[in-house]
């Protein structure tokens, strides 16, 4: 045997000697005292909240950096009148400064420049704006053309914890436009503060258009396709309401009744009860509708609930005649139209106030850069 293969040999013997000592692993979850359940519970709570807040911090910072750049290429393009070149060329430099860092192409920029506009006191940066993620922000420079509306929909998404889908979804159905608009008789029927909030949570007209409901279906036939889409039929209601049940039996006196459909709203404390018509509205289907109310305040809600609301839901309503037939009920009740489509049942005061395509995309059109605008820009990167 050569030198070398002794040795060799002589290090594989040592190394089968070597006895391997096995690392100590966890106790096993049932050995540990009753208490730790709860350590645990409070420990990963700590860390979950710990990891949001980090994150949530991140993303102010993050936010008010793009807006200080935004402002910065504003007041320079502003005092110097140089052209679009200039990002190109700003782009270039940073993506070679900070090697790695995403976020600073030339459509970014033009981005940042944009939320900068439309955001020109940072103090609204830093309440409120700043909360939001960036491309949140895109969205909103994308779709709406005034500080109003992008104000009323960043705060909706911040209250409502809207993911980027969602919030697009609300500017497309103009939600803004369809808020608080249902005829209703809370403020006679409510305390200020409750008629307040229940007012907010009521919309005309609701969009089921997610359900591929067709004109001359029945009610029950509605019903059906909603439950079936009823992750998206609760966000077409408006955050705060949670499914009971559909054709809820009641039973009074020895006889079966059944309401339509009966939620729970976690903000106002109380059942509503919904009742769906695939017809005009009619004076008499608020009878039935405060029949319904009543029942469930004695036999379903606790005493801790408030006083039941009532929500109908027609296929057209007078509006006239609606807030007529309301006057009569010290329940309190809503009366609001259902549509498949958005475009068909906004008033036109509404319809005419909205802007049209050409005009918010000439909102963020730049003038040195013939063609470009915010909703061009893409993703941020």
């Amino acid at each position: 045997m050569t030198r070398m293969n002794k040795a060799t040999s002589e290090t594989c013997d040592e190394e089968e000697d070597v006895v391997a000592v096995p690392f100590p692993g966890a106790p096993s979850a049932r050995s540990m005292p009753g208490w730790y359940p709860d350590l645990f519970a409070s420990v990963a709570g700590h860390v979950r909240l710990g990891r949001q807040r980090a994150i949530s911090a991140i993303n102010r910072e993050l936010i008010k950096t793009y807006w200080a750049i935004g402002r910065d290429i504003l007041d320079r393009q502003h005092d110097e009148g140089w052209g679009a070149k200039v990002i190109d060329r700003l782009s270039a430099d940073l993506s070679e400064r900070f090697p790695g860092a995403r976020g600073y192409s030339a459509r970014n920029l033009k981005y940042m420049r944009a939320f900068a506009a439309a955001w020109p006191e940072p103090a609204i940066v830093q309440r409120s704006a700043a909360q939001l993620p960036w491309r949140h922000h895109q969205l909103l420079l994308d779709k709406l053309d005034s500080a109003d509306q992008r104000l009323w929909y960043a705060a909706a998404a911040l209250d409502g914890g809207w993911s980027r889908d969602v919030l697009a979804l609300h500017i497309e159905q103009r939600l803004r436009e369809r808020s608080g608009r249902a005829i209703n008789n809370f403020a006679a029927t409510l305390p200020p503060e409750e008629s307040d909030l229940a007012e907010q949570a009521m919309r005309d007209p609701y969009v089921f258009d997610f359900a591929g409901i067709e004109d001359g279906r029945r009610e029950r036939e509605v019903e059906r396709l909603l439950i079936e889409h009823v992750e998206k039929f609760l966000l077409a209601l408006g955050q705060g309401f949670a499914f009971v049940g559909r054709q809820v039996r009641m039973q009074v006196g020895g006889d079966d009744f059944y309401a339509d459909l009966l939620f729970y709203h976690l903000k106002l404390r109380c059942y509503v009860v919904i009742e769906l018509k695939a017809a005009k509205f009619e004076p008499g289907f608020l009878g039935q509708l405060s029949f319904y109310m009543a029942v469930i305040d004695d036999l379903m809600a606790h005493s801790d609930d408030k006083p039941t609301i009532g929500l109908l839901l027609c296929k057209t309503k007078n509006n006239v005649v609606a807030e007529y037939a309301l006057r009569g009920y010290v329940a309190p009740i809503g009366v609001a139209q259902w549509t498949a489509e958005i475009g068909e049942s906004l008033p036109p005061e509404i319809v005419s106030s909205l802007p049209t395509t050409d005009e918010l995309e000439a909102e963020f059109a730049d003038p040195e850069e013939p063609g470009f605008s915010s909703s061009c820009a893409g993703e941020a990167e």
